[in-house]
């Protein structure tokens, strides 16, 4: 038993860096990215990237070590991407309710500026969800697919803002506020909004709403009626999305892999690869993980509690808010 106690130390110790050489048990974001072909043997190459869960510049802290952000990790890739010129196409395969608005709209530009600088095709493909913030980094696609049962939409802005102050009530606690402008406490959970702050809230709201619609305008070219039936941000079935000039067909995976050769003019034998830190035995396209080590938390409450913790913090989002927690 005590052997068993001074070999986990050991192991925790060396893992963290706090004795002897540095002993590395998983792959993490400090490894390169290497390319591994899923598919062909061509000398052209079509690039498939995995955006999963939500969309947020929050590195993820785990037990031993740090998981990088969704933006770091996509960003990194799309950066790879840029420098090889055999890689003619980018499939963003995409499984997400959104997220911030400012983590989703790094993304959008990211992709577009690829996009523009390079002249590679881009090809969105939807799987279980491309909700909100997840149809935002979609938009700079010439093509988006969705899976025959994708959830899409959502399209528009929600502000969360945790309200304590009938729990503090019942309690008998107040907070004290000082402040140097009336609108300095404004969205703090121990203070209750006025009709004013509440104005001022849903002008933010309403302007980063339009943002969104301006974009959706701008790419999917939709009428003014149309535009103001999804600016009601309702959730869609793929058939409907695409009845709403939302996307422009529905397919599988692999039917969005013959499209990208397709309209990047490839020839059949072109590789399909990805960005790995870590190699993965009988990998292939469904595989969304980049390395080994996923950073997951511990938790004695249980990780969906710790999820809604970490998400329903006080912000502007793009996202689909029934599927907070999705991964």
């Amino acid at each position: 038993m005590k052997k068993m106690v001074f070999t986990c130390l050991l192991v925790i110790l060396f893992t963290c860096g706090c004795m002897g050489p540095e002993i590395k048990l998983f792959t993490d974001a400090s490894d390169p990215l290497r390319e591994f072909t899923v598919s062909g043997k061509g000398r052209e190459k079509v690039l498939v990237i995995s955006v999963d869960g939500m969309i947020s510049d929050k590195q993820e802290k785990g037990m031993i070590r740090v998981r990088p952000s969704m933006v770091q990790e996509i960003v990194a890739q799309l950066n790879k991407a840029e420098q090889d010129d055999r890689i003619k196409a980018v499939i963003l395969k995409i499984n997400t309710p959104g997220g911030t608005v400012t983590a989703s709209d790094i993304l959008y530009n990211e992709i577009l500026g690829l996009k523009s600088r390079t002249g590679k095709k881009i090809i969105a493909v939807f799987m279980d969800m491309a909700a909100s913030g997840g149809y935002y980094i979609a938009l700079p696609a010439d093509r988006i697919i969705a899976h025959p049962t994708t959830l899409t939409g959502s399209i528009g802005v929600i502000f969360i803002r945790p309200d304590l102050t009938g729990l503090m009530k019942k309690i008998g606690v107040t907070v004290d506020v000082s402040e140097s402008g009336k609108n300095k406490s404004m969205g703090l959970p121990f203070v209750e909004c006025t009709k004013e702050e509440k104005e001022i809230l849903q002008d933010l709201i309403d302007k980063m709403g339009q943002r969104f619609i301006d974009k959706v305008e701008k790419h999917r070219k939709l009428s003014k009626k149309e535009l103001n039936e999804i600016a009601l941000a309702r959730i869609y079935l793929a058939e409907e999305a695409l009845d709403k000039k939302l996307v422009d067909r529905i397919g599988y995976l692999g039917e969005t892999v013959a499209e990208a050769f397709r309209i990047a003019a490839l020839p059949r034998d072109t590789r399909v690869v990805v960005y790995r830190r870590t190699a993965f035995s009988n990998d292939n396209l469904y595989n969304p993980l980049t390395s080994s080590y996923h950073g997951d938390k511990i938790s004695l409450i249980g990780s969906g509690f710790q999820e809604l913790l970490d998400v329903n913090q006080a912000g502007f989002y793009y996202v689909w808010p029934s599927a907070w927690g999705y991964k």
